[in-house]
C-alpha cells in the first residue's frame, strides 16, 4: 500500500481513499496504473477493516482523460497488446467490479472525465462531481471505434445520451448539471466541498455492516447480467446468506427507537 507510483492509497475509519495521481499527465492511466489498481482492489477486497472506498483524482484540469497515449507507445507500456487473440480490455484491471471487489465505491469527479475514465465511472456505486466537471468520449474524433466504455455507460446513462456522447466526440461535453439530469451523477457541488462530501457519504456507508452493503451490491450488479427470474432467485440466496451476519451487528430495536435520528432529504 505504500509502494504505488501512480496512485495514492490511504485508510482511515473504515474508509479507503484511492487518488489517481498523475496530474502532470491529466491523470491518464498507464499499464503501471492498471497493475496498481489490480493490487489496490485486491487489498480492499480482503481487508475486513475497509467498509467503503472513495475514488478521486489529484487536483488539476482533469479527473482522468483516459489512456496515456504517449506512455503506451513506449516498450512494455502497451495498454492493449497487439496480439488480437490475447488482448485484454483495460477495464478488467481498472474497475472494482471487474476485480470482484464489492465494497461500495463513492467517486468524486472534478474537471474533465473523458474516454477511459468511464472504466471507473461505470463501476462506481455513487458518483458526485464538482461544478466544473465535464464528461465526453473523444474516440471517434480520432478515428477510433468507441465500444468498451460506452457499452458500460449504457448501464449508467440513457442510451440516447451515450450515443450522442460517442458520436459527437470532442465537439460536445456533458456538463455537471446535465450529468445530474441524466443520472450519471447524483450530486453537484462546488469544488471546495467535493472531497469532504465524498468522505461524508463514505463514512455513512462505512458505519453499516459490510455484509449488508457488499451483499446488496453484489446482488444488484450481478442481476444486470441475468434474466429477471434468475436475478431474483439469486438475490434471495444472498439475503439468506448475508442477513444473519449483518443483522447480528446492529441493534435494530435501538435504531428504530431513535426518533431523534437525523437524516438527509435528497
Amino acid at each position: 500500500m505504500t509502494g504505488y507510483e501512480t496512485i495514492l492509497f490511504e485508510k482511515s475509519d473504515h474508509v479507503a481513499t484511492i487518488t489517481i495521481n498523475r496530474p502532470e499527465a491529466m491523470n491518464s492511466f498507464t499499464r503501471k496504473m492498471m497493475d496498481e489498481f489490480v493490487d489496490a482492489w485486491s487489498t480492499i477486497r480482503f481487508d475486513d477493516d475497509i467498509h467503503c472506498v472513495v475514488l478521486k483524482a489529484a487536483p488539476g484540469r482533469a479527473f482522468c482523460t483516459g489512456v496515456d497515449v504517449k506512455a503506451s507507445r513506449e516498450p512494455g507500456g502497451e495498454v492493449v497488446i497487439d496480439d488480437v487473440w490475447n488482448a485484454e480490455d483495460p477495464g478488467n484491471k481498472l474497475g472494482p467490479k471487474a476485480n470482484d471487489c464489492w465494497k461500495p465505491i463513492v467517486c468524486a469527479v472534478h474537471g474533465m472525465a473523458a474516454g477511459g475514465a468511464f472504466y471507473w465511472l461505470n463501476e462506481c456505486d455513487i458518483i458526485i462531481c464538482s461544478e466544473d466537471a465535464t464528461f465526453f468520449d473523444p474516440h471517434v474524433t480520432y478515428g477510433m471505434t468507441s465500444a468498451l466504455e460506452p457499452i458500460g455507460a449504457t448501464y449508467k446513462m440513457p442510451l440516447g445520451d451515450v450515443l450522442r456522447m460517442v458520436l459527437l466526440g470532442n465537439d460536445e461535453r456533458i456538463s455537471a448539471e446535465t450529468a445530474k439530469r441524466i443520472g450519471l451523477v447524483s450530486e453537484v457541488l462546488p469544488l471546495d466541498q467535493l472531497y469532504d462530501r465524498a468522505q461524508e457519504l463514505a463514512g455513512m456507508i462505512a458505519a453499516k455492516p459490510t455484509a449488508a452493503t457488499q451483499g446488496s451490491l453484489k446482488a444488484i450488479w450481478q442481476s444486470l447480467d441475468m434474466p429477471r427470474s434468475v436475478a431474483l432467485a439469486t438475490g434471495l440466496k444472498y439475503c439468506q446468506l448475508g442477513n444473519p451476519v449483518g443483522t447480528a451487528q446492529v441493534d435494530r430495536a435501538a435504531l428504530m427507537a431513535d426518533k431523534a435520528k437525523n437524516f438527509e432529504t435528497r
